[in-house]
């Protein structure tokens, strides 16, 4: 044991190093909020209309000025009970539901803490007049508009008395419209995209009274872009990716890597939002930092990396896992389901696909340089002090 210490000394130190300088300089890497979500459920009858927005808490923190009381990153009932005010602001002047052009005023019910795949959200109960057929409703979400670089989404599940559907609000599509009608089969979005039950496209059908509808983009590219901005926003994918690639390999390798990690994630994408698998998300994350300590750790002490696709298969499985947890929360009926999970994979796929397409050129250059091979070193040794802190930071913290 002595020995081995001592033969692979000089390496702990440097990861030791690196790890130390990550960790005291760039602490808000391991903590960074890196995807802001919510969810809305619009629910109309005769009666009334309900409107359920729920916010993750890291999200209110970053809205409302001094809420985090005792800054440990999140929201007790407490804090919320001292910002309601502000908190009611937020709801209504950033959210707004319009009948045929106009405001509406909404009730808020309720404001509840919940938990959805292990993380803290807020929830916001609003209740609105009923709608009746002809009416336009629109609904508008004005969070984070002045923020350019946001990668806020916002995923919308709507209820009719005989229709259902989803949307989409990301970007700069921040409106999503529909047109309620006596067969409630037509539905249609402007700025956001709506995928009506029944697996029609917003845009390519008729009412039975003759009303046609129109659509800015189409249901397929709502997902395809959620699935793209999901991976561009997820560092630690990315980082696993960039790790598997960094070390020098047969182009057959790279492409039995690239393709063993597609597959597995595309597989636990499927069966996760189908609700076949369920694993608690900070046992996910977690085992996603692992992954990239592990492949960075294999980059410097492993010489034959010829089966490498296989573990690649194996952590591919969980980071789908990771992938799927913002559609698991849409409830995306079963109609629609396999046109949302196959366009969202797409889009993860085609930014995975271009990644590689943009690094391997550059590794090829890399490789050749004479000291290409103390860049791979001390960038595994980077690579592996940030998997660590994420590894700490979600199992403990």
């Amino acid at each position: 044991m002595l020995f081995f210490f001592d033969k692979y000394r000089q390496h702990y130190l440097w990861c030791l190093c690196i790890f130390l300088i990550l960790l005291t300089g760039f602490p808000s890497w391991a903590q960074a909020h890196t995807y802001s979500a919510s969810f809305t459920k619009v629910k109309m009858d005769t009666n009334k209309t309900e409107l359920i927005f729920s916010l993750d808490t890291l999200s209110i923190i970053e809205l409302i000025e001094d809420i985090d009381k005792n800054n440990n990153n999140d929201v007790d009932k407490s804090e919320i009970k001292k910002a309601s005010v502000e908190l009611e602001e937020l709801i209504h002047h950033r959210l707004s539901l319009d009948l045929n052009n106009r405001q509406q005023e909404p009730e808020l019910e309720k404001m509840k803490l919940e938990k959805k795949e292990d993380k803290n959200y807020l929830t916001f109960y609003l209740r609105f007049s009923a709608f009746t057929p002809g009416d336009t409703v629109s609904f508008t979400d004005g969070l984070y508009t002045n923020d350019p670089d946001t990668n806020y989404v916002n995923l919308i599940s709507f209820e009719y008395p005989g229709a259902s559907g989803q949307a989409v609000l990301q970007g700069k599509e921040r409106t999503w419209t529909i047109l309620v009608t006596e067969n409630q089969e037509e539905q249609s979005s402007d700025g956001g995209t709506t995928v009506p039950d029944g697996g029609q496209t917003p845009g390519d059908s008729q009412t039975q009274q003759g009303h046609a509808q129109t659509s800015s983009s189409s249901g397929w590219f709502s997902f395809f872009k959620l699935g793209m901005l999901h991976i561009l926003t997820g560092y630690d994918h990315l980082l696993f990716l960039f790790a598997l690639l960094l070390r020098k390999q047969t182009f057959k390798q790279y492409a039995a890597v690239v393709t063993s990690f597609t597959v597995a994630h595309s597989i636990t994408i499927s069966l996760a939002v189908l609700g076949l698998v369920t694993l608690p998300s900070r046992f996910v994350e977690a085992v996603i930092a692992f992954s990239i300590c592990y492949v960075a750790l294999e980059n410097v002490f492993r010489k034959n990396l010829k089966h490498r696709w296989g573990i690649t298969f194996l952590f591919g499985l969980i980071h789908g896992l990771g992938f799927a947890s913002i559609l698991k929360e849409m409830n995306i009926p079963k109609s629609n389901l396999a046109v949302a999970l196959f366009n969202f994979n797409i889009g993860i796929e085609v930014v995975q696909l271009m990644i590689v397409l943009l690094l391997l050129p550059l590794l090829t250059y890399m490789f050749k340089l004479k000291f290409s091979d103390k860049i791979i070193r001390y960038g595994s040794y980077a690579i592996f002090a940030l998997g660590l802190i994420w590894l700490v930071e979600r199992l403990f913290l």
